[in-house]
């Protein structure tokens, strides 16, 4: 089904938009290029994973015109129903000035949400904004250069301790059961013996000295007992139900926290603990479990997800975005960014920062003489002895030279090249060179090519000037984080991995109605 798009204006829009004042000159222009935007083949993209159900069944490329419009004003799907029935310059852009009531529901837009994701055309959205800025004339490249970067998300989710935890992965799961089996969840507390579950805090049900640690470690066994005890009642009692995914991922769940946070004492039999350190994939929400601790430097700590974007260097396009865990390290995102951008074109040079460099499709890249512009790591030189950069390494022989001139090949497998104390002992430079009885030891790291490039990269002005191209791209993040915000609108690494899309796709549109208007 398609949504019928008019090109001219009508009387009855000239003169809404005769009245709009400048801060609404956005929807003005999302009315004059929406059959651009949301052409027949885009169209027909669309159709093609949803098809609309009712009486007035609501044509796909309207719904995701709203979820553009949803991003630019930041509205709910609640809100967009009453805006869409209330506001001109919104039924201006979805062509319904003069109807009664809005062209959609609030179910139309979950339902259309759900197929949209289903099928990555979250993304096409981004492409299409691509397109339109290209075909105006004003954006547009002989050979895509394209730059990489990331910033935190906060998690939607209420991030907490071990204890509550547990208590809110219990809660869960009780509430999934007594849905299943049409009971109250009073009634599953009682009869599964989870009774710390009937007061209003976990913790409010012990009294106990929380200074004493033998206390506090019986506490956190009791709770974690009747936490699996509440797991074997509903294998005992409910074993039709326990195999329904929502309860398989509730009793999952449970599990994991139970053994994220938690360890025997080895000071209080029968007792338990909280786990000394944190695992690296530690869930820290029940309400997102999908959140993660991340860090974006060493002073800067969140929780959440880390959003990943490609933009173009020539010119203030985004092309591709994902959301990731934020504990994910930076590098994982090359690949699925990559993979994004391939329609629009192929890469011919790629600007990153160091947090993207680990990953061997960087690597892979720069084998194939793609050019590769990111900031080396500094050296390490700390000790004051010769760094790296004075010893002279033979990719091709595999063989590493030391300040001395004394050779030694170097192991394939690990990049270990060893000059051991039979050759450093009577070194006159050992002084200068190390302090270890074994000798020196040099690693030669397996993008060693690659970063020794880098390293001549930034010693000359040239080179320090073409990486400065990959500042655009820190302009169209913070762009993108001024409208999305800091913190995640939804809970889960897909939904938000939308939101930043769309967000996307507006911060495009937005520079392509500069551009013509300038």
């Amino acid at each position: 089904m398609r949504w019928h798009i008019p090109k001219g204006l009508t009387a009855r829009e000239k003169r809404v938009v005769s009245r709009l004042r400048r801060r609404s000159r956005f929807y003005v222009f999302l009315r004059e290029v929406r059959h651009e935007l949301f052409d027949a083949a885009f169209q027909d993209e669309l159709a093609s994973v949803y098809a609309p159900r009712g009486q007035e069944p609501v044509a796909p490329a309207l719904l995701a015109m709203v979820t553009l419009l949803q991003a630019y004003t930041g509205a709910s799907d609640a809100e967009a129903v009453e805006v869409a029935e209330m506001d001109r310059r919104w039924q201006l852009v979805l062509g319904t000035l003069g109807m009664d009531g809005a062209p959609f529901g609030q179910g139309s837009l979950v339902r259309f949400r759900a197929r949209l994701l289903e099928a990555e055309l979250d993304q096409r959205l981004i492409d299409r904004t691509v397109e339109l800025a290209r075909n105006t004339g004003k954006f547009g490249w002989k050979k895509l250069r394209v730059a990489l970067d990331s910033s935190p998300l906060r998690g939607a989710g209420r991030v907490e301790d071990g204890w509550n935890l547990i208590g809110h992965a219990m809660d869960q799961l009780v509430v999934v059961l007594a849905r299943l089996a049409e009971t109250s969840e009073a009634t599953i507390v009682e009869k599964s013996g989870a009774g710390l579950l009937a007061g209003s805090s976990l913790k409010a049900a012990f009294d106990i000295d929380w200074d004493d640690r033998a206390a506090r470690s019986k506490a956190l066994g009791a709770i974690v007992d009747q936490a699996r005890g509440l797991i074997r009642w509903g294998q005992d009692e409910l074993p039709a139900m326990m195999v329904d995914p929502a309860v398989v991922d509730a009793v999952d769940l449970l599990e994991l926290v139970i053994e994220q946070n938690t360890e025997p004492d080895p000071d209080a039999p029968g007792g338990r603990r909280i786990r000394l350190g944190v695992p690296p994939d530690r869930v820290c929400s029940v309400g997102d479990p999908e959140m993660r601790h991340g860090r974006k430097s060493r002073s800067k700590a969140f929780n959440g997800y880390k959003r990943h974007v490609a933009t173009s260097v020539d010119a203030p396009l985004v092309l591709a975005a994902r959301a990731l865990p934020a504990n994910q390290p930076e590098n994982e995102g090359v690949p699925l960014l990559l993979e994004d951008i391939t329609s629009h074109g192929e890469l011919s040079e790629l600007f990153i920062d160091r947090g993207y460099v680990a990953h061997e499709r960087v690597n892979e890249l720069h084998r194939k003489k793609i050019p590769i512009r990111c900031r080396p790591w500094p050296e390490n030189n700390k000790t004051g002895l010769f760094p790296k950069s004075e010893f002279k390494i033979d990719l091709r022989r595999r063989q590493v030279t030391c300040p001395a001139g004394l050779t030694v090949p170097y192991k394939s497998t690990n990049g270990r090249a060893l000059f051991g104390a039979e050759r450093c002992s009577p070194c006159i430079l050992r002084s200068q060179c190390t302090t270890a009885k074994a000798g020196r030891t040099l690693v030669v790291h397996k993008q060693e090519a690659l970063l020794k490039k880098l390293r001549r990269g930034v010693a000359t002005p040239a080179g320090r000037k073409k990486l400065r191209k990959r500042v655009p791209v820190e302009h169209r993040l913070a762009r993108i984080g001024r409208s999305q915000g800091d913190r995640a609108r939804y809970k889960g690494q897909r939904m938000n991995t939308f939101d930043l899309r769309r967000h996307a796709a507006v911060a495009n549109l937005l520079e392509v109605r500069h551009a013509m208007a300038a």
